[in-house]
């Protein structure tokens, strides 16, 4: 018998070799690389192999951007404004987060507008998802639902069809009869993702993918699958609380820092119009670690509550535990606090939260982990309307942030009185709004005037 060509893949990163090893030098996993017979490669007839002749950029025609509206605000503005035709979108997060739900009020909505929608579920049957589209109250005659797990079978359904619209819930159950290996593997899921890329580029069909994700929160195969396609949204938060973000993390068509906040009822998901309203209705008033920092969203602030707790630790090593925010940021500005302000951190527990559950990285959130930290040390509260913000530097240093006067402005729609952050780039903006804005140039400005 002939000998078969084998290659050893990571199923983790997709990373290949061609002999086995215990551990990915890619991605660091142990254990996740396996033996995969490579298949002779038919020849595709398609047309998206070839390659064009080239012409100046500047005589390229385009074709005037239509998206499709959902009439979900939150879902559209993640989207850079809509749904653009021929796009596929990776939608993952956790199980019972609602991604599924999700799907079928997006789906029930187009399908209202007369766009022929399919959804396939290779999870459930149709009579498990009629009852989850009963509660939601998902009722439309251009509403499709099909189950199954063959790729072949569903290419031969969408050429019958023909739908604008495609859910496929799961990627990972899909399979294709062209590759010998089990549903869920890399080279399963690299071949049924590409094969339906090439359905909607060439279509001009949307394609969403529902994704699962893994023990440490990405999506199964995330080279492979965030490689290929155009959008990827992940949901956040946890899927016991009642309300859930809906991040994107590549967007093609728009921006990348966009978020939509929703809130889980029995009715499905509901758009929450002021996600800062929300963060910040439960903030305990009078009490020491807790300030309020407005974070820039994509185009729009959301203010958020930063807590902290410091407290004496009997340890060998003090711990240092972090919810929302970086632990090498903390643990940096911790040392700042030591030695620019001489407070003795060192032999204390540290936790630092972002009430929500929602997770900032931006340098904004500096100041407002400076002074929750601060407060919580000394025992003494910020005063509830106040909002900080700024980036904090090695030598104590307080610098400006991007869209300072857009972050001001809501501050004044919410309520808030005083806002403590950098010289830069307010000095015009406290003249025509009505709030007190207090610029300082250190952690010690900060500290002098707080605490």
């Amino acid at each position: 018998m002939p000998k078969q060509n084998t290659i050893f893949i990571c199923e983790s990163c997709g990373y290949q070799s061609p002999k086995w090893m215990g551990r990915c030098p890619e991605c660091g996993e142990w254990n996740s690389i396996v033996e995969k017979v490579l298949e002779k490669e038919q020849k595709r007839s398609d047309l998206s192999h070839r390659i064009f002749s080239p012409e100046p950029i500047d005589q390229v025609s385009i074709e005037k951007e239509f998206r499709i509206k959902t009439e979900i605000e939150e879902f559209d503005r993640i989207l850079g404004g809509g749904i653009i035709p021929g796009s596929v979108i990776l939608i993952g997060g956790d199980p019972g987060i609602g991604k599924s739900t999700l799907m079928l009020q997006v789906l029930n909505i187009l399908a209202q507008k007369g766009l022929i929608c399919l959804y396939l579920s290779g999870e459930e049957s149709a009579q498990q998802i009629k009852m989850r589209a009963d509660r939601l109250g998902v009722k439309s005659s251009s509403l499709y639902v099909s189950t199954g797990t063959n790729l072949e079978d569903l290419l031969e359904i969408l050429r019958e069809l023909k739908p604008q619209i495609l859910v496929v819930d799961s990627i990972q159950t899909l399979y294709t009869e062209n590759i010998v290996s089990a549903p869920g593997s890399i080279n399963q899921i690299r071949e049924v993702t590409y094969r339906l890329q090439l359905v909607a580029k060439q279509s001009g069909m949307t394609i969403f993918l529902i994704g699962h994700v893994t023990k440490e929160g990405v999506i199964a195969g995330p080279k492979v699958l965030e490689h290929l396609v155009d959008t990827v949204l992940y949901f956040e938060g946890d899927s016991n609380h009642i309300y859930r973000i809906l991040r994107a993390v590549k967007n093609r068509y728009g921006s990348t820092n966009e978020i939509g906040v929703f809130e889980m009822k029995d009715t499905g998901l509901h758009e929450i119009d002021n996600p800062s309203k929300i963060f910040l209705e439960q903030r305990p008033e009078g009490t020491s670690g807790s300030v309020v920092v407005p974070c820039m969203e994509g185009t729009r602030p959301v203010f958020l509550e930063i807590q902290a707790l410091v407290s004496p630790s009997f340890l060998g090593v003090p711990r240092r535990t972090t919810v929302g925010v970086d632990h090498n940021k903390v643990s940096l500005l911790v040392a700042v606090l030591w030695k620019r302000l001489g407070l003795r951190l060192s032999d204390h527990d540290i936790f630092v939260n972002v009430a929500g559950g929602i997770r900032v990285d931006e340098p904004a959130v500096d100041l407002g982990i400076v002074t929750s930290i601060i407060s919580s040390f000394l025992d003494r509260p910020v005063s509830k309307d106040i909002v900080v913000f700024g980036e904090v530097g090695l030598a104590g240093e307080v610098r400006g942030v991007n869209k300072a006067e857009l972050r001001i402005r809501e501050a004044v729609k919410l309520g808030f009185s005083r806002c403590i952050t950098a010289k830069m780039g307010v000095s015009d903006i406290s003249k025509v709004l009505p709030i007190e804005i207090i610029t300082i140039n250190s952690v010690q400005q900060l500290y002098d005037l707080l605490f």
